[in-house]
């Protein structure tokens, strides 16, 4: 967990931190726009301001990772991007760990639009980094798998790979089941999707094959 840094690790923190506080000077606002809403007719909505029209805008597949709906909520998902976010962009490069990021980011959404759309129903905002945190954490697991991780409330070694998996499989059924109402699980798991998805693409694993090979 070093101090030093690379500079899109670090700059998603500070912009992820900056927008949280825009949050709190702008109120609804940016969560009326910027927030990801569901496919489908707009609503209409009282907002500080009067009637306001509500609904999914095609920026807001990105937008919304940079939101957040808590200070909790964003200490913890810029924890783990601080702890595992660097070793990952030094792995990946910039260029490379860009890409990555926002890939995640934007397959979470397109996860949670399905869902909702299709299957759980209803009429509310999706906010935070987590797809893309989740990419995070599932690149960790596949090119870390041996390196031992220890969580608070089970104080003993497991390797990377495990935890990823266990945690998967964690959001998997406490989606299935609607464990935990009001965490988009299924956002948590697109962006593990994503990830895994370009992870064997770069590694020449798929039918469609990238100029170079970056890792076996």
């Amino acid at each position: 967990m070093p101090f030093d840094l690379p500079v899109v690790t670090r700059n998603l923190l500070i912009a992820n931190v900056v927008v949280y506080l825009l949050q709190q000077v702008m109120g609804e606002t940016l969560l009326t726009y910027f927030a990801l809403w569901p496919w489908g007719p707009d609503q209409v909505a009282q907002g500080a301001q009067g009637l306001v029209s509500v609904g999914f805008r095609p920026w807001q597949l990105v937008t919304y990772a940079f939101m957040h709906g808590s200070l909790t909520h964003l200490f913890s998902n810029m924890l783990a991007l601080f702890m595992f976010g660097g070793q990952i962009e030094r792995v990946f490069g910039t260029r490379n760990f860009i890409v990555y990021y926002f890939v995640c980011l934007l397959v979470a959404a397109l996860a949670q639009l399905v869902v909702v759309n299709w299957f759980t129903g209803g009429f509310y905002p999706t906010l935070g980094a987590s797809g893309a945190i989740f990419g995070i954490l599932l690149a960790f697991g596949m090119l870390f798998p041996h390196e031992k991780m220890i969580l608070i409330f089970l104080p003993i070694p497991i390797s990377a790979w495990l935890f990823v998996t266990l945690y998967g499989l964690a959001e998997l059924f406490m989606g299935v089941t609607g464990t935990q109402a009001g965490i988009a699980h299924f956002a948590h798991l697109g962006g593990m999707l994503g990830g895994f998805i370009l992870i064997q693409y770069w590694r020449g694993k798929l039918p469609i094959k990238p100029q170079r090979k970056l890792w076996r």
